[in-house]
């Protein structure tokens, strides 16, 4: 994943550079502004969800609002979870002591195990310019609070059913925790004179304080009473649309 990030942040050396292009033709970038976006993000896990899941990705999307005036941020967000390493095994008591699940037609089942999450939330933050021609491109800070879940997906062998894994009873073993998170980003941020090239790229760091919210797991014939630390850290990089509101009455750039 080390690899991915870096060739990420030398694609992006570019669009740095031509975000600071000063042209008077093209300053559309100015005045209060909304801005729509979409995400991508790599992260690793630490706390308790290391114990849980390996690293994963997401994908996100947002509004917000960026003051002409100060620069500040306000907005909300939305990024789905998935990941493919799951580090707990929630269906050991179901295998064999080869490792193996038998399914109803008295083979092996091919069942895999899946991270599936999201985070839902709104932030508030500044953008602070570092003296380029361009003042709408600069450092970005922002922190936010919002809810995090994750769950262990169990995927079905499509040829041979697990009676023990029917939709019912998968609630037994999927590990669904969810709570309160806190979250803070701090990368640059570009938005472009002529309104072409309009990004932000930088450091995610997330708290999650949740809770299982299954009363019974299966396998451990138990219900899991653990206060959970989850955290997660990596690199987002993120396209945004603006559509600009001018100082005048009716004077919008979109």
């Amino acid at each position: 994943m080390r690899n991915v990030l870096l060739f990420i942040l030398l694609c992006c050396l570019p669009l740095l550079l031509w975000g600071q292009q000063r042209n008077s033709k093209y300053a559309l970038n100015k005045g209060n502004a909304l801005m729509f976006k979409l995400s991508y993000a790599g992260h690793s896990p630490g706390g308790d969800l290391a114990d849980r899941f390996g690293n994963n990705f997401s994908f996100g999307a947002g509004a917000g609002l960026i003051t002409g005036k100060g620069s500040w941020i306000l907005g909300g967000d939305f990024a789905y979870l998935f990941g493919g390493e799951v580090k707990e095994d929630v269906l050991a008591s179901l295998r064999t002591p080869e490792g193996a699940i038998i399914g109803n037609d008295r083979g092996y089942a091919d069942v895999g195990l899946r991270e599936r999450g999201f985070y839902l939330g709104a932030h508030v933050g500044k953008l602070i310019s570092i003296g380029l021609p361009n003042p709408r491109s600069g450092i970005r800070l922002t922190v936010g609070a919002g809810l995090l879940q994750h769950k262990v997906r169990i995927q079905d062998d499509p040829l041979s059913g697990v009676p023990q894994l029917d939709e019912n009873y998968k609630k037994g073993y999927d590990r669904l925790s969810n709570g309160l998170a806190f979250t803070e980003f701090i990368g640059y941020q570009v938005m472009s004179m002529d309104k072409r090239v309009n990004f932000y790229i930088g450091f995610e760091f997330t708290q999650g304080f949740t809770m299982s919210r299954r009363d019974f797991n299966f396998d451990t014939r138990a219900k899991d009473e653990t206060e959970r630390t989850d955290l997660l850290y990596g690199i987002r990089v993120g396209w945004i649309i603006p559509l600009y509101f001018g100082q005048e009455a009716g004077e919008v750039y979109y």
